[in-house]
Parts: C-alpha cells; sequence; structure tokens
C-alpha cells in the first residue's frame, strides 16, 4: 500500500475518530502493528487554531511517519489554509473528513454533509491538492441517505483532482452506525479508478478482514471502533493474512502492561486533571466483559487522581485468577449504573 512517496508496511489503517485517535492511541496502534493512524479532525476554522484542543491535535512529536492529519470544514480556502498550517506542524499527509456523520459537523455543511453538493466537493479538492506539496487523502461514506449514494461518482471527482487514496466507510451519512457496511459499493469503486482505495466499516476479526479484501479488491483496510481496547487487534490481522494462522490472544498480563503504558501516555499528554477523564472510556474499553470489570468501572469513576487510578487498575488486573493466561471474556455481571465523564 502507498500513499505518495509513503510506502506502508502493511495494509492495515487506524481510522480517525473524534476524541479516540490523539497521538497517545496512535502512536500504540502503529506500536501494535498498524501500518498508518489518522489523525482525530482538525477544524479547518483559523479561530480555533490557538486553543489548546487544537494545538494539541496538531502535536505530532515522536510519532512514527507517516502523519496524516485530517481536517475538516465546508470552505475551499479555508480548508486549503488549514492543509497549509498541519504541513507545517508536521503532517506527511492530508487526510479530507467527508465522512463523519455527526449532527454537529453535518448542520455547518462539513463532514458527510458535502457528498450532497458535488460541485463543492470538487472546489475544495482542487484548493486543498493545490495548496500543499504532500499527498491529500479523502474520505467519504457512500452518500446522503439510501436515495442518494454517490460514492461512485464522488470517488471519480477525487481521482480526477489529484486525490492519492480514497477511504469509504460503507454506511450512508443516515445510517450512521448502523446496519450493515455495503461492501458491494466498495468494490464498484474500486473496479472505477486508479487510485488506492481503502475500505472500512464493520472490521473487527482477522477473517473479515480478509474477507473484505477478498470481496473489494481494496488495497488496505481502516479499523476504527474495533481498536478501541484492542490495540493488538492489528498485530493479529497483520499475521492472519501474511500466515492464515491466528495468533494466540494476548496475555492478560500483556493487556494490563499495554494499559498501565496507555495511562501514563495519556497522563503526560492532556496533564492529569484532563488524562484521568480522558482514560477512563480506555480503561472501560480494555476491561469490558474481564470479570468484575463493571463493579471495577463503577469505582474508577469515582478516582480523582492519577496514582489512584494507576492503583486502582493494578488491583484489578493482579486480582483476575487467569493472569498469566491468554485473554477469554466472559459474560459480564450485571453492570452498575457509571458513565464515562471527559
Amino acid at each position: 500500500m502507498q500513499i505518495g512517496s509513503y510506502k506502508l508496511k502493511n495494509k492495515l489503517i487506524v481510522a480517525p475518530m473524534a476524541g479516540v485517535t490523539d497521538r497517545p492511541f496512535r502512536q500504540l496502534c502503529k506500536k501494535m502493528g498498524a501500518g498508518m493512524a489518522v489523525s482525530e479532525m482538525v477544524s479547518s476554522n483559523s479561530l480555533l487554531w490557538g486553543s489548546k484542543k487544537t494545538q494539541r491535535r496538531a502535536n505530532h512529536d515522536g510519532e512514527v511517519s507517516p502523519i496524516s492529519v485530517q481536517i475538516a470544514g465546508a470552505d475551499p480556502k479555508m480548508l486549503a489554509t488549514a492543509a497549509q498550517y498541519n504541513v507545517d506542524q508536521g503532517a506527511q499527509i492530508i487526510d479530507i473528513n467527508m465522512g463523519c456523520p455527526a449532527k454537529k459537523i453535518c448542520n455547518v455543511m462539513a463532514g458527510s454533509a458535502l457528498l450532497k453538493d458535488e460541485k463543492l466537493v470538487e472546489k475544495i479538492l482542487y484548493s486543498v491538492v493545490r495548496s500543499v506539496n504532500i499527498p491529500v487523502t479523502l474520505k467519504i461514506r457512500t452518500g446522503w441517505d439510501q436515495q442518494n449514494k454517490n460514492a461512485l461518482t464522488v470517488a471519480k471527482i477525487a481521482e480526477n483532482e489529484g486525490i492519492q487514496a480514497l477511504a469509504i466507510h460503507g454506511r450512508t451519512r443516515a445510517c450512521a452506525y448502523r446496519g450493515n457496511a455495503e461492501y458491494h459499493t466498495i468494490a464498484a469503486v474500486k473496479a472505477a479508478v486508479n487510485i488506492p482505495v481503502i475500505a472500512n466499516g464493520d472490521i473487527s476479526t482477522p477473517e473479515k478482514a480478509k474477507q473484505v479484501l477478498d470481496f473489494t479488491k481494496a488495497d488496505a483496510i481502516m479499523i476504527g471502533r474495533a481498536a478501541q481496547g484492542r490495540p493488538w487487534i492489528f498485530r493479529e490481522i497483520d499475521h492472519y493474512l501474511n500466515t492464515g494462522q491466528h495468533l494466540p490472544p494476548p496475555e492478560v498480563r500483556e493487556i494490563h502492561t499495554v494499559l498501565i503504558d496507555h495511562l501514563n501516555d495519556l497522563y503526560h499528554f492532556y496533564g492529569e486533571y484532563s488524562g484521568i477523564r480522558i482514560a477512563r472510556k480506555h480503561i472501560a474499553w480494555y476491561t469490558k466483559g474481564l470479570v468484575g470489570s463493571a463493579r471495577f468501572r463503577h469505582t474508577l469513576n469515582q478516582l480523582q487522581t492519577s496514582e489512584e487510578q494507576l492503583s486502582e487498575t493494578d488491583y484489578f488486573f493482579t486480582q483476575l485468577s487467569d493472569y498469566n493466561k491468554h485473554l477469554h471474556y466472559i459474560e459480564e455481571e450485571r453492570p452498575l449504573p457509571y458513565e464515562l465523564n471527559q
């Protein structure tokens, strides 16, 4: 899989996910076998560039190449300026978001709402591609709703305007994350264009990854929600694609180590106050399905310091009877009420 001059080590890409694919998560997924990770989207609104949140999202210190940064917006000039800004901050690939289904994004005619206006799509791609001297990629959905699917038309526009790779989430904007992904649409796009196509949607196992690649003939796959709390999915899929064999699941001891390292990275990156709150959702993802995890998460949500959070996490894992065994999930106990606050 190659994007511009960047040859990826495999066909596995981490999907951009708001509030998830920050630098600590991207680095972890790359360490666990992902060939590339796309950042959570950065607004093209220049008024936001001075905010701590935006500066943090543009922080790629120590990140393994290639560094792909996703930008979002609806104004061609502002998006071009945002692309230039992120190149100055270290971006090596610019990705344009035309796939986000969130209402707050679509309500300002950004994200997947752009698929309604093919002329505007063309203007945006023309403007951004010509504003930077690095590869520009695009992420889309299959269309706006079931009656308005135009992925094929948008893909051809993208190819004509110089987009160097196209990721497609196999659902419409109206579908959000419901229903099954439309791999037949991705296959049709792949057959119609000559740029790399990346298949996205519902890829959660090594077998599913191979099935999607075989069916769509896509050049790569993009994995999002399935990697939450399970970053080792990339090494599992890579091994299966290369050998046809399954790696054993991680030992509980390894999950403990990976999680503790991830938590420390979050505290360092965000500071203690924000770090412990952002960490809560990651801890929930890592431990979901493990015996006693519902009660553990309820307790954890009350803790206010990183020292307490780390100590409680250590205690939870070392009490597991299968600590030195490979991971296996059980039917979770009736959960106590809790919220994952950020």
